[in-house]
């Protein structure tokens, strides 16, 4: 395959510029290349779609204007900003790192790429996306769309990390890296779609090799998914005689972590969701009556790698309620949206009892 050379990079640099400099959407992290926001912008984007990212965007940076500010900011705060985007680890990755930076560099991020992946949460792609964006080093940021775009360029069904970063470099050669490697990004999030191409408007279209050939459609060949697993999740409103639910706060590491819950548990085998449910409620030691259990409904939620779909049962303790364990808060329903919550546990919130309990 032959590799691109120094004047086809040349031109092709030359296509992606001007197609940013006329063509790039008006979005809010664009209008300024402070480090922050480039950094706060870039993991928000991870795995989400950019109409998804603009009102937190800007809800965040109301509230955590500053590095300093997201550094001071109480977790929970933290997690009830970010609720909704998903992938909490993210959000504990920037208040982690943010405190980090006022401690370490006085505030500042480092404007490298080895300074900046030192920082928790942040890998290659980001790390490049920051050094390119706020401080103009010529570093390569290669997400997906950025790979789509170079593998039909290339006509290169599975390229491989390296020549991804070859090429892209090349292409930094041209100056203005963060433009670039922006330009390379939006073509592929506007342009150079995965199902639709639109290679008629493509600034790229009389150097596309895929084009060319015919093949921009197989480029860059799909990897196939893995099944996702599926997990009935027993789950327990438990309410007290005043009212309260009880919640329960996830460990702070693994899926949705730091974040409040009603307590649940998966299905054991030849256990039914009722039962599952009566069980987390006793680990955080409290005694609902089982018998008095009501079925509020069911709530499915897919993640990325996984699928559960929560059983919720109201069940009441007696009077007084016991008093919360370790990692337990009871607490007014109307008082929930001051906390931290997945989004499948706020729709739990809004059940009511139906008619009769399952058997």
């Amino acid at each position: 395959m032959r590799k691109p050379d120094a004047e086809w990079s040349a031109r092709v640099a030359a296509a992606l510029l001007a197609f940013w400099d006329g063509a790039r959407r008006d979005l809010p992290w664009r209008r300024e290349t402070d480090p922050y926001r480039v950094w706060v912008s870039e993991v928000m984007l991870q795995q989400t779609r950019v109409e998804t990212v603009v009102p937190y965007y800007e809800r965040w940076m109301m509230r955590f204007p500053t590095l300093a500010a997201l550094a001071t900011a109480p977790l929970d705060d933290v997690l009830l900003a970010w609720q909704g985007l998903g992938y909490y680890r993210r959000a504990r990755n920037l208040h982690v790192a943010a405190r980090e930076v006022m401690a370490r560099f006085d505030g500042t991020l480092p404007s490298g790429v080895d300074g900046l992946r030192a920082l928790p949460g942040i890998g290659a792609y980001t790390a490049g996306a920051i050094a390119s964006i706020a401080f103009g080093r010529p570093e390569p940021a290669i997400d997906g769309n950025t790979r789509r775009v170079l593998a039909r360029l290339l006509d290169d069904a599975d390229p491989a990390p390296r020549r991804l970063d070859q090429g892209v470099r090349a292409l930094l050669q041209a100056g203005r890296p963060g433009d670039l490697n922006q330009a390379l990004m939006e073509l592929g999030a506007t342009v150079c779609t995965p199902r639709a191409p639109a290679c008629a408007a493509c600034p790229l279209q009389s150097d596309c090799r895929a084009h060319a050939r015919g093949t921009q459609l197989d480029r860059p060949a799909r990897r196939p998914r893995p099944e996702v697993p599926v997990f009935d999740v027993g789950t327990a409103v438990v309410t007290d005689p005043d009212g309260r639910v009880l919640l329960a706060r996830r460990p702070d590491d693994g899926l949705l972590a730091g974040l409040w819950s009603f307590p649940g548990a998966i299905t054991r085998p030849d256990e039914s969701p009722r039962r599952a449910a009566l069980r987390a409620a006793r680990e955080t030691g409290a005694r609902p009556d089982g018998r008095s259990a009501r079925h509020l409904g069911t709530v499915p939620h897919a993640f990325t790698h996984r699928k559960e779909t929560y059983h919720a049962f109201l069940l009441r303790t007696p009077n007084p309620a016991p008093a919360p364990a370790p990692s337990t808060l009871w607490t007014h329903p109307l008082d929930l949206h001051t906390l931290p919550m997945p989004t499948a546990q706020r729709t739990i919130a809004t059940l009511r009892p139906c008619p009769a309990p399952p058997p």
